[in-house]
């Protein structure tokens, strides 16, 4: 590579691995600043459910990508793409060191590998007819029309369903055959965070949400968008909204949120492993292991 391609350093790992607060450390140690690559948090009102940074934390850092949009307006990948790569080149310009951090693998490649996302705007009459339609429909129509989507896009993720059936109704070809890649002129030094005890983070995560209030924030949400808006059939916020509605106690949505967030963890790792190829840090002592691969990699 070329001494005159920008350096960008990536963090990367499944939900719960801890990179919010090795990032920060990482981001105090070289004076740089973090670019949130997380497909939830960049929604305001959505705090405690999606992990966000604390208040603390924001004030520590400077996080960029964070509360940039309502809940109730979906960003799409090309839409965050557009805006993230734009962030990217501001810090660029000021010879600042970007730090991408974020479990949402394909938020990131879309980024870091120059991902060519369909610029195919939401289709408004669709979503809501394919809505009706339900979720369990909606997958067998991707699975007819785009089978390879199917085996990236959770079964339960009803936005990137819709989303997949939204792009093939109107372009003719499968989402998963347009995703053509450019990558940036980049120099950039991808790290990977992998924890031994991922399982007993998440369970112990989990219990923390509902503790802190992930009820109260649902509840909030519900109020201020509809109990209809789509963010909250996610992952804890879906649990929650059945608390409320009294079909779930509150130890069976911890049982519940923490069981689909360690699936949802193994499909992050095998996205990582097969669409990435990061530096995994030694988990003995990662903020010095990192510290080291970063140093080696900026010479």
């Amino acid at each position: 590579m070329s001494s005159h391609q920008p350096n960008v350093i990536v963090l990367i790992g499944a939900t719960a691995s801890g990179k919010t607060e090795l990032a920060i450390e990482i981001a105090e140690y070289f004076k740089t600043r973090i670019h949130n690559i997380d497909s939830r948090q960049i929604y305001k009102h959505m705090n405690i459910g999606t992990a966000k940074p604390s208040i603390n934390q924001l004030k520590k850092i400077k996080h960029f990508l964070v509360d940039i949009e309502e809940p109730i307006n979906h960003m799409n990948v090309k839409q965050f793409q557009d805006i993230a790569q734009k962030s990217i080149k501001k810090e660029l310009s000021k010879n600042n060191i970007p730090f991408l951090v974020g479990g949402s693998g394909l938020y990131m490649n879309s980024i870091t590998k120059g991902l060519f996302v369909p610029d195919v705007p939401p289709q408004n009459n669709l979503r809501n007819q394919l809505t009706e339609l339900g979720q369990r429909e909606c997958w067998e129509l991707l699975k007819n029309c785009d089978p390879i989507s199917t085996k990236i896009i959770n079964f339960a993720d009803q936005i990137r369903t819709i989303r997949a059936l939204e792009v093939f109704y109107v372009t003719g070809k499968p989402l998963s055959a347009q995703k053509i890649q450019k990558p940036p002129k980049w120099k950039i030094l991808e790290l990977g965070l992998d924890r031994d005890n991922l399982k007993e983070r998440i369970l112990q995560r989990t219990k923390n949400m509902f503790l802190s209030g992930i009820i109260d924030e649902t509840k909030s949400l519900m109020a201020k968008y509809g109990s209809d808006l789509p963010m909250l059939e996610t992952i804890g916020y879906r649990e929650a909204k059945d608390v409320l509605k009294r079909n779930l106690t509150i130890d069976k949505a911890i049982e519940l949120t923490a069981t689909k967030t360690i699936q949802f963890a193994k499909r992050q790792k095998t996205w990582f492993r097969n669409k990435n190829n990061p530096i995994w840090l030694n988990n003995k002592n990662l903020l010095k292991d990192a510290i080291i691969k970063i140093e080696s990699f900026l010479g």
